[in-house]
This record gives C-alpha cells, structure tokens and sequence, in this order.
C-alpha cells in the first residue's frame, strides 16, 4: 500500500475525474459556426480559465457560473454569445457518463472503504451523475451544499467538517491539481492521488500519487489486483 495509514474515507473529485467532462464539446455544439474552427481550441484553454475565475468569488449558482465563464470567453474572441447558449450547455451535464474503468475500479473500493464526492456540481444535476457512475457512494458533497466552489479552501474544510475526520483520515482524488489537489495539500490532506486525465500539467511537488489507469486505484489503497 503506498500509503502509511488505512483511511476512512477515499473522497473523489467527480467532473473530469470519474465523470467524462465534456463541456467543450457541448460548447462547440451549442456555439455551432459561430466559432471558427481556427479558434476552437485556443477558445476552450481560455473559457477552462474563465470558470475557475468564476468559482472563486461569492457562491453563485452553477448555471451561472458556466454562463457567466461562457460570455467572458465570447466577449475575448469576439464570438457572438446569445441568450440561452449558457443554459443550453448546463443542461448537458447530467447526460456525461464516466470514463472506461471508472465503474469498476469504484465498486471494488467500495467494498473496503466508504467512498465521498466532492463536486462542483450543484444538487440539481449531482444525483444523476453520481447515478450514471453506478456506484456505492456513502456522502454526496456539492458546492450548493457548501456554499463555495472548489479550489476553495472552504470546500475541503466543509467536507473534512461533514464527515468528521482529520486530513490525514482522508485519501482525495483527482485530475485536476488547480481545483483539488493544491488546495487538499494546503489543509494538510497528505494522501491523495492525481488521477491523470492529460489535460493538466503534473505537479508532483504536491506529493501526490500519480497513476494514469483508474484500476490502478484500488491496488494503490491495497486491494489485490484481480
């Protein structure tokens, strides 16, 4: 096992962790030509950059957040933004599904340890993602719950708080070191592991465990392979 205790809790981040996060794609779709292709990508690096600047400022409700990112990105490139394209997007949410492995990987977990989501989603559209990854979880912990989005510190206090453990009782992971893993590592949340998806850089100065197959998970937390 590579870590030095057994924890009580193995907490997860969900939207591009174990849920496949396809806000770009549904940006493109919901945007349609009014997006030059030539634009597209450097046009999704910016509007990742405008959510994440959304999310640090007083809680607002998610809707708004992708809403709010996406007129800041239109108004950068010059893309026409049109009442409802925020809306059209958020509603895709709830129909992502997870990445290959996910499932199973959690359902082993699950039977040695109780599983926790940490997620920016709101309460509205968390049920049916948590749904659609057709595992056990014990605690839900969204950021309407909380009142603040992750990489707020709050998040992980609030959570640290819900479930009545210490940082080092707590295994996190995810992909994404700018919304979880720096702030985890900041409340002293030593064991946690950077699922990595390959849209951020590794950062392992964070002291994290790095594996790049979800079924590396449960052997990493000492269940045998099977």
């Amino acid at each position: 096992m590579a870590f030095d205790v057994k924890p009580k809790f193995v907490s997860f981040d969900m939207n591009g962790t174990l849920i496949h996060f396809r806000i770009g794609e549904a940006i493109r779709r919901v945007l349609g030509d009014r997006l030059p292709p030539e634009l597209a990508d450097a046009f999704t690096r910016a509007g990742n950059q405008y959510r994440i600047d959304e999310c640090m400022g007083e809680y607002k409700p998610f809707h708004r957040i992708v809403t709010d990112a996406l007129v800041r990105t239109c108004a950068r490139f010059g893309v026409e933004y049109r009442e409802g394209d925020g809306q059209a997007v958020y509603e895709e949410i709830p129909t992502w599904t997870p990445y290959p492995g996910v499932t199973e990987a959690l359902r082993r977990l699950a039977e040695e340890y109780p599983l926790v989501i940490l997620t920016n989603s709101d309460d509205a559209f968390a049920p049916q993602l948590v749904e659609n990854l057709q595992a056990p979880f014990e605690v839900v912990i969204t950021a309407e719950q909380m009142g603040v989005y992750k990489p707020r510190l709050r998040a992980f206090e609030y959570m640290l708080d819900k479930l009545g453990a210490a940082p080092d009782e707590i295994v996190h992971v995810s992909a994404s070191p700018k919304y979880d893993l720096r702030s985890a590592a900041a409340l002293g949340i030593k064991h946690t592991v950077y699922m990595d998806r390959g849209f951020e850089p590794d950062e392992p100065w964070l002291g994290y465990e790095r594996i790049t197959d979800i079924a590396d998970l449960p052997v990493l937390l000492g269940l045998p392979r099977p």
